[in-house]
Parts: C-alpha cells; sequence; structure tokens
C-alpha cells in the first residue's frame, strides 16, 4: 500500500480506495471525505501516516453526496442494482457514440439491451427508483437520461397493464427516444442562457432525427419510430414537431413524455440546477391537462408517489429518512428508513430503523430536503 503522511491530510480530501491506519484498522471508506476531527484524532494518537491502494479523488460536491448518501445503498442486491446499471450505462455509451459517428449498428445490440433492462426491473423496481433518485441525483448525461426515463416509462407502461408486446415497443423507444439530439451541435445543446430562434428550430427537429434514426438506419418498425417522433407533442396539441393532440398522440410517446420530462427535472442542465423529487412531482401534478395525459400522469404518480422511493425528508422530529416503500391509499405516509435519527445519529449500510408513517403517528413527514445540500453540510460537519 502507499504511505500518506497524516501532516499531508486536508478535510474534505476523498480517496478512490479505503484509507487504513494499520492492516485492520479502517481510517476512512473509500469516497467518503476525511473529517477535520478525524485528522485531530490521528494527531492526538500520534498516527504519522496512513496507507491507501488509492488515489486522490478531485473535489467534487455530487462525487461527496454520492458518497455519503450511498452508505444506504449497500445491501448485496443494491449493489447488485449498481453494478447492472453501469454495466447498460457503459453499453449504451459506446451505442450512442457509435449512432453519433453515423457506423452501422445491429439491432440485436439494442434489443439484448431493452431485454436486460426489463429483466432487471422484474423484482427490482423499487431499488431502481431508489437508485435513479437517491443515488444518482444531479449530473447526469444523455446515457443516464435514457435509462432512467426507460425505466419509468416501463413501468408505467405495466402499471397499465400494457402487453408484453408494447412493453418492448415502449421501452425500446424511451432508451432511445433522444437519439435525435446526438445529431445536433453539442455547442447548441449545451448552451447557457437562452437560444437564438434557429438554435431553438434545431433543438425541436430532434424528434425528425430521431425517428429517421429508428427506423432508417436501425430497420426498427413505425411503431417504435413513431413513438419517438411524438414524444415531445402535448395533450393540448401545441407540442412539435406537428402540433397533434390528445389520442392523436401514441400512448407510448405520452408515457415517454411524463417520464422524460420527471427526468429533466430532478437532473442538473448547463441553465439550471436539479429539483428534488417531491418538487418535480408537484410540478406534474399542476398540468392540469396541459402537456401530459391525466391518465397517464395518474399512473406515474401512483409508481412513484408523492414523495418518490429514494426521496429525502425531514420528519417532524427532526430525523432525515429515505423513502422506501409508497401506497397508494396513503400518498403522504409512506415507509421510510432513517439515514440520521432526531439525536444526530448517523446510520450506515442501510441499518437505520424503518418507520411507516402510516401507522406511526407521533411523527410525519416536514418537508422534502435536497440531498445534495444536506450531504454538503454533513461533510463540513
Amino acid at each position: 500500500m502507499k504511505t500518506i503522511a497524516v501532516s499531508d491530510l486536508e478535510p474534505g480530501q476523498r480517496f478512490s480506495q479505503p484509507v487504513y491506519i494499520d492492516d485492520e484498522s479502517l481510517f476512512v471508506p473509500e469516497g467518503l471525505p476525511v473529517k477535520e476531527r478525524d485528522i485531530q484524532r490521528l494527531r492526538k494518537w500520534n498516527i504519522e501516516q496512513v496507507y491507501c491502494e488509492g488515489e486522490p479523488i478531485s473535489d467534487d460536491p455530487q462525487a461527496a453526496f454520492n458518497a455519503f448518501f450511498l452508505q444506504a445503498f449497500n445491501t448485496p442486491t443494491q449493489k447488485e442494482i449498481i453494478s447492472s446499471y453501469g454495466s447498460l450505462r457503459e453499453e449504451l455509451l459506446n451505442l450512442f457514440g457509435r449512432i453519433r459517428g453515423h457506423e452501422e449498428i445491429e439491432q440485436d445490440v439494442i434489443n439484448s439491451l431493452v431485454d436486460r433492462l426489463i429483466k432487471l426491473l422484474e423484482g427490482h423496481s423499487n431499488e431502481l427508483i431508489q437508485y435513479i433518485l437517491y443515488g444518482m441525483q444531479g449530473d447526469t448525461g444523455e446515457v443516464e437520461n435514457a435509462l432512467n426515463s426507460a425505466i419509468l416509462s416501463t413501468l408505467v407502461g405495466k402499471k397499465l397493464q400494457l402487453s408484453r408486446h408494447r412493453i418492448l415497443i415502449l421501452c425500446t423507444a424511451a432508451i432511445m427516444h433522444d437519439v435525435g439530439m446526438l445529431r445536433i451541435s453539442p455547442e447548441i445543446i449545451n448552451k447557457h442562457g437562452k437560444l437564438a430562434p434557429e438554435e431553438k428550430r434545431q433543438i425541436q427537429t430532434h424528434p425528425v432525427h430521431s425517428y429517421r434514426i429508428l427506423t432508417k438506419e436501425l430497420g426498427y418498425s413505425e411503431d417504435i419510430g413513431i413513438a419517438a417522433l411524438q414524444h415531445q407533442e402535448r395533450w393540448d396539441g401545441q407540442g412539435y414537431p406537428r402540433r397533434i393532440a390528445r389520442d392523436q398522440i401514441r400512448l407510448e410517446a405520452r408515457i415517454i413524455a411524463v417520464a422524460d420530462s420527471f427526468i429533466a427535472m430532478v437532473s442538473n442542465k448547463p441553465y439550471r440546477t436539479s429539483m428534488i423529487g417531491y418538487t418535480a412531482m408537484r410540478n406534474l401534478l399542476s398540468d392540469n391537462g396541459t402537456r401530459f395525459d391525466p391518465e397517464v400522469l395518474k399512473a406515474f404518480i401512483q409508481v412513484l408517489g408523492i414523495y418518490p422511493i429514494g426521496s429525502i425528508v425531514l420528519l417532524s422530529d427532526s430525523s432525515v429518512c429515505r423513502v422506501v416503500e409508497n401506497r397508494s391509499e396513503a400518498p403522504l405516509k409512506p415507509r421510510v428508513k432513517t439515514i440520521i435519527d432526531s439525536e444526530g445519529r448517523e446510520f450506515i449500510d442501510d441499518n437505520g430503523p424503518e418507520i411507516d408513517l402510516a401507522r406511526d403517528k407521533q411523527v410525519f413527514i416536514a418537508k422534502a430536503v435536497d440531498a445534495n445540500s444536506l450531504a454538503a453540510q454533513h461533510q463540513s460537519a
């Protein structure tokens, strides 16, 4: 192992591998920030060096958030979810790179990815929702947005009892709905500030590009191509590219529209920060039949809840908890798992006590918490 002088340690510093005091004594886990009190403790014990096989990690607030909150996303099943999601992400990243480069791609590559994503959702839907909203808040790119939209779209499709065939259409279209963006200039997509009229027009061509890529280059059916083409249409007919309304819009496209909008709200963009899940859900609820099909929106809320699974909430006794289960009959009273209790004790490895707010009448949700801000407070504590 590499030797690190205690005198070189700084508060907030993080490492890619665990740091040890000796062969058996852990100083700080991988990814977690070193605290000032930890350094003072080493000095008090007259320890002059620690050991680590990894490297220092750059000071990234989002990484600090993930390191803190993923302590509680640490069961074997949850670790498998992270690994499986990471594998799908890497494959899709490669696939999107090839599409951007106009390379020839076999349908089987995409079909295999869709099949594995649907299989992952079977029995692990709650864990995947938690990972999307709890382990991935903040910066996400085109690949994560595609996967996350597909996950939520597929769950809504199942809630609406779509057939297996239509679920495959929905999931494929959801993963690929924004591939047209790969043919738009990155300078326009990542631009800070207001788009010029011509830049806005180019952005609004992306569903057409998606349709052409899916049907002309990849050889998919019209069912999948149309679902991608119509995902920016609105329930009131004010969307694009064709300004069609209501049932003229394919159901799969109406589902993708809701999922895509929600994922966009909980992800950082060049022009704004991300919303917390509760605020994003409230925004959807205020739609009033303008952008979204009310029945699809109803199913979406039933899948995620008012406080989506993975949301961080502050209870009336000042404890901080993570939502782990919602009930459609009691949307304001989910089951939660404690991260920090009312006395300030932290729970790691997902071992905090659970509270069923539908049964425990002593406490209630005071407000949803911006998890990134909470992580920053924890880092400086």
